[in-house]
């Protein structure tokens, strides 16, 4: 028997056996069609690493890099790559720039748009990188650059498909800071981060950085109101989640609780102020707000970010650092914390207040307290 072949004589792919009332359905006779035609080509096994580049940075990355799953520093990331896209081969990690100005005003809604406006960007990029690759023949999916994200699984297990940053200093787009953040060598810390899964290999994959773009200058330190950040090193997760995630997941069942557990309006309203009471409101009509982020916004690090910081110091910390330290604002901690002495020495002038982080349920108060709360 003679296998068929495609125009160029080219073996083409068996035609499968299909049941009779399949096989006369418009649809299937239309993909048989353009097969025996040699239209349905398979993609390349290898994709180009070149093309993808440019096809990432016209979605709108600012930089792009290929990493295969078999990374040794990927270990940890395999389950659940092949989980939510079987037969990954390549994780391809995409940076996109924020504003920087944007992200240093005290204003936080400024920031806070800068944010979320950047991850939109970063979603619609993966998102077409994703269409570009899907209609060549690849698989491929892009996780979303932060929520939504599995709740189904919190607080168990970890919520995220796959972690950005992981993938990211792994492709060589940067390397982890101390405030946990990736820098780039370039853009600095002002970037976000997304990744898109695909099952092919690509021809070369990016190498992680032989230096690390961190300066050491310690700002992040500085002016992390709640001292999640370390000089040592050492990160306080914990302390940064229950202050700067305020009004997202964990502060927003905290707050919740604290609704249910109030007698009525003037109970709430003598546990909650109007203030956090409209900005609760805002996180929830509109993408929730970080209520600092500030490590972030102080480094200097990356060649596009580094010049005003080396033409005078003084005037950096001046203009950049100091009006977020003496900007007049409440700092969210647990009781008894680290986290809450560091506030309240270091950062006198602004109002500490205790929060239960949504981590646990709040104490049940005595009738006692309550009538000493609302009198004093």
């Amino acid at each position: 028997m003679t296998a068929a072949r495609d125009a160029e004589g080219q073996p083409t792919a068996p035609v499968p056996r299909l049941p009779a009332k399949l096989a006369a359905h418009p649809s299937v006779q239309a993909v048989l069609a353009r097969r025996r035609a040699g239209d349905a080509v398979s993609p390349s096994a290898v994709i180009d690493a070149e093309w993808l580049r440019e096809l990432c940075l016209a979605a709108g990355a600012d930089d792009a890099a290929a990493v295969s799953l078999d990374h040794p520093d990927l270990a940890g990331e395999r389950e659940h790559v092949q989980s939510a896209l079987p037969g990954t081969r390549t994780l391809i990690a995409m940076a996109v720039r924020m504003n920087r100005d944007n992200l240093r005003t005290p204003a936080r809604s400024v920031a806070n748009q800068e944010y979320h406006q950047t991850d939109e960007q970063a979603n619609h990029a993966a998102r077409s990188v994703t269409q570009a690759l899907q209609d060549i023949g690849y698989r491929a999916l892009n996780p979303s650059v932060g929520f939504p994200q599995e709740m189904d699984r919190f607080p168990s297990e970890r919520i995220w498909v796959v972690a950005h940053k992981t993938v990211a200093v792994a492709a060589g787009l940067g390397v982890m800071g101390l405030h946990r953040n990736v820098i780039h060598p370039k853009f600095g810390s002002f970037i976000l981060l997304v990744t898109v899964l695909v099952d092919a290999e690509v021809s070369e994959y990016g190498q992680p950085l032989d230096y690390n773009p961190c300066i050491d200058c310690k700002l992040c330190v500085a002016a992390c109101p709640v001292g999640a950040i370390a000089k040592d090193g050492a990160f306080d997760a914990l302390a940064c989640t229950t202050h700067n995630y305020r009004e997202f997941m964990s502060g927003f069942t905290d707050w919740a609780q604290t609704v249910a557990d109030s007698e009525d309006a003037a109970d709430y309203r003598s546990r909650v102020t109007d203030s956090e009471s409209a900005s609760m409101w805002q996180s929830l009509s509109s993408p929730p707000g970080y209520k600092s982020g500030y490590c972030l916004a102080v480094c200097p690090a990356g060649e596009d970010v580094l010049g005003p910081y080396l033409d005078d110091r003084k005037n950096f910390m001046d203009t950049v650092l100091r009006p977020l330290q003496d900007k007049k604002e409440t700092l969210y901690v647990l009781p008894d914390s680290h986290a809450q002495e560091y506030a309240r020495r270091r950062f006198p002038h602004k109002p500490v207040k205790e929060v239960t982080g949504g981590w646990q349920p709040p104490a049940k108060r005595s009738a006692s307290t309550d009538r000493e709360t609302r009198t004093s």
